[in-house]
């Protein structure tokens, strides 16, 4: 048997992928381990969970495969310093001593971690060390787990080593390059620097920026296309530099940027004014622009009729939904873990695929990700020893008991912490390290942002619904099983606004019978839960379907704000603890808060603000 360990690390969302035999056995983020959000450690907690679940050693592996090619970075740092001096000249000195100690050695940084991991002396023997492209490890991670034996592969994100956009023909198991657009131009960047702009934070706030955009009128799309970037029919676009700061500074604009839209950027946690609003909805227009011309031009360089993505940008869900309603793909597959920490999966299957030359076996019908549910499992066993340590109250009850109960909480109004099975690869919850609602509740958006989630009033919330129910409440054909497609709700659903307003003032308005996951704009971000790949998420599903008549539920991450997903027993009970949900759910295993005794709350909320 071959086993493959892809890694990425050092830069952000650190993660590790084992294959074995080409099969996706394990994967997961470091972030979810040392519980510290985007962690870019080595992932060294990752990596030791992925070996224990295939019951191997560090030692076994075939080879271990890294993201990314430092060297071919170095080179794009080096020149792009020289192209710019002696603007930059303090972040080069800055950056210097980090590539020349640390960056530039990478080979035996890496070495030296998995010695530490294996408990190996310092010369003792490791697996062979390969490295991937950036963008060939995302092309690999968006085509080789898809259900396509062929299909346009279409990359976009920030940078890797040069390439910021890439195009690419999968067929078989060859992935053939067919365009690169290189730094500094990118479409990842210009919407980050609009995030930047808006008061978010760049590499994690671009999904508040995408939420906030329904808020506002594009009225910028005209000056941004004309001053800040230059796009031709075929996709490929130039930025004009002289608005941006990002190559050489530690700013993403400069200050002809804030003198176009003649305003400061927005200082973070403050509300945005209309302006900010308008910016967010115009760059997030001309993203979607971009992206859909960029598809075009990848479908007449193919002739293929299914297309795969991956990259940070593909992680723009509204981007996607119109790309499939008008682009020219009868279907695409996006990979769930489509920023970095895809990176470790890609180039594991790279490794397999290319290296090994291992041919594909595809399934129309299913992908090779398994839902994403790769990550670490326990067991009730597990789950009842950390409660009865810790002397929580709770209730255990059979399968046929559950379901009927949770869903009949749910029903009334409650919030309950969802914790099943497989923890999640990627950045959505997907149903195993989930909070659960009732999407019919005009109040519970305000209530989950506000005092379990407590983050901005504006963000929305997607739906999960069962899959073959889904087209009854959207304009969805087809399935959407990652939560990476915006669809609008059915009209028959919609309602219109007893009162008119402008910006965040909309905010309290019922737009539709599902108010609680309904955006400003009728649309939402859906993920649609089969049977076959999370049969326990289906059946609460079903049966709060079987009691209401509407199979959707509010689903959203199990988290706090500043804080990863869960990943444990522990984990969870503590984010249970420390917030106002009003029940958790692990196993089989029911808490309820107003059982649980005080002093545990006081602790646990004290725990909380010490972290945050």
């Amino acid at each position: 048997m071959r086993y493959i360990l892809g890694l990425s690390c050092y830069y952000h969302d650190s993660a590790a992928c084992l294959l074995v035999d080409g099969v996706i056995v394990a994967a997961a983020q470091q972030e979810r381990f040392s519980r510290i959000k985007h962690d870019a450690a080595f992932p060294t907690d990752a990596i030791r969970y992925c070996l224990q679940e295939a019951g191997i050693s560090l030692t076994e592996l075939s080879a271990v495969v890294f993201y990314d090619k430092p060297l071919l970075k170095f080179e794009r740092l080096l020149e792009t310093y020289l192209a710019y001096t002696p603007r930059g000249f303090r972040s080069f000195l800055a950056a210097m001593p980090i590539w020349l100690k640390e960056k530039l050695y990478l080979k035996t940084i890496l070495r030296r971690e998995l010695r530490a991991l294996a408990g190996l002396e310092r010369k003792g023997a490791l697996p062979p060390l390969l490295f991937s492209q950036h963008h060939q490890a995302h092309a690999a991670s968006a085509f080789y787990p898809s259900p396509y034996q062929e299909a346009a592969v279409i990359c976009l994100d920030g940078v890797g080593e040069w390439a910021t956009s890439t195009i690419w023909h999968g067929k078989d198991n060859s992935l053939t390059p067919l365009l690169e657009l290189q730094f500094p131009h990118s479409l990842g960047l210009l919407y980050s620097a609009f995030t930047y702009y808006c008061g978010f934070k760049v590499n994690s706030g671009e999904y508040k920026l995408m939420g906030l955009a329904p808020y506002g009128e594009p009225r910028f799309v005209d000056i941004i296309f004309r001053e800040l970037i230059t796009v031709k029919d075929d996709g490929s676009f130039a930025l004009n530099m002289d608005y941006f700061a990002y190559p050489v500074g530690s700013r993403m604009i400069s200050k002809k940027f804030a003198q176009l839209f003649g305003a400061p950027p927005l200082p973070p946690d403050q509300t945005p004014s209309q302006l900010y609003l308008d910016l967010a909805s115009s760059v997030q227009q001309v993203t979607e622009l971009i992206v859909l011309k960029i598809a075009r031009h990848a479908q007449q360089l193919t002739g293929a009729s299914k297309l795969c993505l991956a990259g940070g940008v593909a992680l723009n869900c509204v981007a996607n939904g119109r790309l499939l309603r008008e682009g020219p793909f009868s279907d695409i597959w996006i990979q769930p873990a489509a920023g970095d920490a895809g990176g470790a999966l890609g180039a594991a299957m790279l490794v397999w695929h290319q290296y090994f030359d291992q041919p594909r076996h595809t399934d129309e019908q299913q992908d090779q990700m398994q839902g994403a549910y790769l990550g670490p499992a326990y067991s009730q066993e597990d789950i009842c020893q950390l409660l009865d340590a810790q002397q929580i109250p709770y209730q255990q009850l059979s399968d046929d008991k559950l379901y009927p109960v949770v869903a009949s909480l749910l029903a009334q109004g409650n919030v309950v912490g969802w914790f099943q099975g497989r923890m999640e690869f990627g950045p959505r919850a997907l149903g195993n390290r989930s909070i659960l609602a009732d999407a019919r509740s005009t109040e519970m958006q305000s209530v989950l942002n506000l005092k379990i989630k407590q983050r901005e009033s504006f963000r929305p919330f997607a739906p999960a619904v069962l899959a073959g129910q889904a087209n009854n409440f959207f304009e969805l054909d087809g399935e959407s099983p990652y939560m990476l497609l915006v669809a609008k709700l059915k009209p028959e659903l919609c309602l219109k606004p007893a009162q008119s307003g402008t910006g965040l003032a909309r905010l309290a308005q019922q737009r539709s019978s599902l108010p609680a996951i309904t955006h400003i704009d009728y649309s939402a971000r859906v993920q649609t839960v089969s049977q076959q790949t999370n049969p326990e998420f289906y059946r609460l599903l079903h049966s709060f379907g079987q009691l209401t008549a509407t199979p959707v539920l509010i689903n959203t991450s199990f988290n706090v704000r500043g804080e990863p997903p869960v990943c444990s027993p522990n984990d969870a009970l503590q984010g249970f603890l420390a917030t106002d949900m009003d029940y958790l759910v692990m196993g089989q295993c029911l808490l309820a808060k107003a059982a649980q005794h005080p002093a545990a709350l006081a602790a646990a909320r004290q725990r909380s603000f010490a972290a945050d």
